[in-house]
């Protein structure tokens, strides 16, 4: 499985309807699954971003699917992150030179 970190932002549709975002983050997690996607955290946050979500896609396919999908909506716009285990570093830092 593949693990992003994604910022999202309200837009102004988004933050005009806050009052069901805790109603719309459910909807994402039912959404995720028809993609094969887990949605592991979700979190509401202060600062430069509105919500910060952990999640996990078979491939980077379902995972940009899901993400246009989600924008598609109207309530958020998002940056993904491809994040890495320390595994998965470990990994890496064996292909170095």
């Amino acid at each position: 499985m593949i693990t992003y970190v994604v910022l999202v932002n309200f837009t102004d549709q988004g933050i005009r309807n806050a009052k069901d975002t805790v109603k719309r983050a459910e909807a994402l997690k039912e959404m995720a699954k028809k993609f094969g996607v887990t949605v592991r955290e979700f979190f509401w946050t202060t600062g430069l971003h509105d919500i910060v979500t952990i999640t996990e896609a078979p491939d980077e396919a379902s995972g940009m699917a899901l993400n246009m999908s989600l924008c598609a909506l109207g309530n958020v716009r998002t940056q993904t992150l491809r994040a890495f285990s320390a595994n998965e570093m470990k990994q890496i830092i064996a292909k170095m030179l």
